[in-house]
Parts: C-alpha cells; structure tokens; sequence
C-alpha cells in the first residue's frame, strides 16, 4: 500500500523538484516560459497525461495574438488556420496582479466543473464554455504548447496555443 502511493507520488515529485530547478532560469522571459509549462504540466501529470513540450513557434504565434489583443482592446479567439489547427487558450486579468500561475490555474479550475465523456459533453453545467480552457489545457493529443503575454493599459493578456489541437467533437479528452 505505502509502495504503491510512493510510487503514485513519484511523478509530481519529479515535476516539484525540476519546476524549483526551472524557476531558477536566468531571464524573465525564461522565467515566464518555464513557470507557464510548469502550471499546465502540473495538472497534466496529476491526471497522467503525457507533459506538453515548449513550442518556441507556437509562442511566437501566441505573442502576436496577444499583441493584436493589447492594442485593439478586444478579446476574441485568433481566426482559425484550416491548414494547421491549433487550440487556443485566453485569459485577462487586472495588470500586474497575476503571476503565469494564477492565470493558468483559471483555466484549471474550471474542472470543478468536468465530468468524464466525449467532448462537448463534459460539463456539469450543461455549456461547454465553463469546461473548454480545461479540457483544452489535459488534452491528451495535445503535446506542444506555447504561450505569450502582452499588457493593455489595464490588462494583462495571457494567450496560449497548443498542438495537436484539442475539444474535438466525439472524443475524450483523456
């Protein structure tokens, strides 16, 4: 019994102990990146789902986005690329208060939320919409993220796209 906890246990000890190692990164922007990951593989590995990699392309992507959204002062999902689908996460929040955790964790709380099933289908609520951050952020297809912020004069603009895209209609997401 205490052998099979410890061995429950061994996955988020790995990801405490390399998160202490990745916060310790040099430059704010690397800081950002790692703490971001970090939040997102968190719950991706408490519910054993395969950790997402970095996607300095999908982060590029991500920031002109959030740059787009900072300026125009709206906030609505990028158009999608027929060509190449990617998720999309968005979040704002009162500049300067959140740090890359709190600002994923908002999307992680909307699994108070989440029943098991096939996508649309997993929310308690009956709308998609209270479940689709979080079903995007545990897709199991999903292996790539990359995420950027901007700030407006009142936000803060978190913009996250993943690869393979997830909340596909008829699936599970893990």
């Amino acid at each position: 019994m205490v052998l099979r906890r410890l061995k429950s246990l061994a996955p988020a000890c790995a990801l405490a102990l390399s998160s202490q190692l990745l916060l310790g990164a040099t430059s704010f922007s690397d800081n950002f990146t790692a703490r971001v990951l970090s939040a997102h593989n968190r719950e991706r590995l408490a519910l054993g789902v395969p950790a997402l990699q970095w996607d300095p392309e999908l982060a590029a992507a991500a920031q002109d986005w959030a740059d787009h959204l900072a300026a125009t002062g709206r906030f609505e999902h990028a158009p999608d690329d027929a060509a190449e689908p990617q998720g999309e996460n968005l979040w704002a929040g009162t500049r300067g208060y959140f740090g890359p955790e709190a600002m994923v964790d908002a999307w992680v709380r909307e699994k108070r939320y989440f029943r098991p099933g096939t996508f649309p289908n997993n929310s308690t609520t009956g709308r998609v919409e209270d479940v689709g951050h979080y079903t995007q952020l545990v897709w199991r297809e999903t292996g790539r993220v990359g995420c950027a912020r901007a700030a407006s004069a009142r936000e803060d603009i978190l913009v996250c796209r993943y690869s393979d895209a997830g909340n596909y209609r008829g699936e599970r997401p893990f």
